[in-house]
């Protein structure tokens, strides 16, 4: 039947994470010449996938390095190779982080952001000496309201940051309010007329060629290179099951899936729906589900089945009406809502191409969390 697939390695236990490769590969060129064709600059969010071998697959397609959202995933990138990073985050940086980012700067480029005076100080006298090797950001609040200034403040915390020896690179924002039915064209006007404005001030004040970096993925192909030199999207490489229910991918597109095996089924009474048991709960699919989000994840090869209820282990599956259960045993592919939560909930995944096993990738960045 359809979705009943073999095991990834020929043994594994389920529920498994597993990238397809040549889907993976797909997006990747996909995004990169995207970006190539309007100007832009492409720093990628690793926190979505955390893993050394696909960093690498993303900066062999073009991209000019990493976007991290701690230390931690900074280093633990670096290590393996990446010569680029950015930490999108407002960090409140003390004499050990401090240390931690100048050994950084002994090995790849570092830049991290800022969002306050009194951030920028902060960072400025843990790094001593070395401040103005770090170079710094500012966030800029687009509309979606979590960390950032408004554009008309950016001034004002770029000249504290430069009083203090820090040198300030350009502005940036994540448009997050795109993550919804509809909201990715108005966020994208207002990520690019925060930027514009804020971009605009910096160089009226003397701060020479800054960057001016945005994007998600459900904004990324509607941003525009007359206002960003830099995008930073993450869920593109995998896809997950908002993207594809928000219309931002198809199911082939999709390259991270659960394999999973039914082990219960539950007929319908009295003509409810039939219902079955997946082995693939929210320690591995994560418990993010949207307002608007039609379950806590979809069947990949299933488009009209939902997944209705989400325990530690269990995902509850309900059936179309009239078709036979999937036998109890057989493997089916689920989709995670949020890719990046499942992620960072195993130590490797199986990698396939064309169906055949290929190995298996370490979760590098995991639970690198500060």
């Amino acid at each position: 039947m359809s979705g009943r697939i073999p095991p990834a390695t020929g043994s594994v236990a389920t529920p498994a994470v597993v990238v397809d490769l040549d889907v993976l590969e797909r997006n990747i060129a996909a995004m990169a010449t995207s970006a190539r064709e309007r100007g832009i600059a492409l720093r990628p969010h690793a926190k979505t996938h955390k893993i050394a071998e696909i960093a690498h697959l993303q900066v062999a397609a073009g991209a000019v390095g990493l976007t991290v959202a701690t230390i931690g995933e900074a280093e633990a990138f670096v290590a393996r190779g990446i010569e680029d990073v950015f930490i999108a985050y407002p960090l409140w940086v003390d004499e050990r982080d401090a240390g931690r980012l100048l050994a950084l700067a002994d090995r790849a480029r570092v830049q991290v952001g800022v969002d306050s005076a009194e951030g920028a100080l902060q960072l400025a006298r843990s790094l001593g000496p070395g401040a103005a090797r770090i170079g710094v950001r500012i966030e800029l609040d687009s509309g979606h309201h979590r960390s950032g200034v408004l554009p008309g403040e950016a001034v004002g915390v770029a000249r504290a940051a430069a009083s203090a020896g820090l040198e300030v690179r350009g502005v940036f924002t994540f448009p997050g309010h795109s993550y919804g039915p509809g909201a990715a064209g108005p966020a994208v006007a207002d990520e690019q007329a925060a930027l514009s404005a804020a971009a605009a001030a910096l160089l009226d004040a003397g701060f020479s060629d800054p960057a001016v970096s945005g994007g998600s993925t459900p904004s990324a192909p509607l941003s525009s290179g007359d206002t960003l030199t830099e995008l930073r999207p993450g869920v593109y490489v995998f896809g997950d099951a908002q993207q594809w229910e928000l219309g931002n991918c198809r199911p082939t597109d999709i390259a991270l899936s659960i394999e999973s095996t039914v082990v219960s089924h539950r007929r319908g009474a009295d003509g409810g729906p039939d219902r079955f048991i997946l082995d693939a709960g929210s320690k591995v699919l994560g418990s993010d589900r949207a307002a608007w989000a039609t379950g806590h994840g979809r069947l990949l090869d299933h488009h009209d089945a939902r997944i209705v209820a989400l325990s530690e282990h269990h995902a509850t599956v309900e059936w179309p009406s009239g078709r036979e259960l999937p036998p109890l045993g057989s493997r089916l592919r689920v989709v995670p809502n949020h890719v990046c939560m499942t992620i960072n909930l195993v130590d490797e995944v199986q990698v396939v191409r064309d169906g055949a096993a290929q190995g298996r990738w370490a979760v590098t960045a995991r639970g690198r969390n500060s």
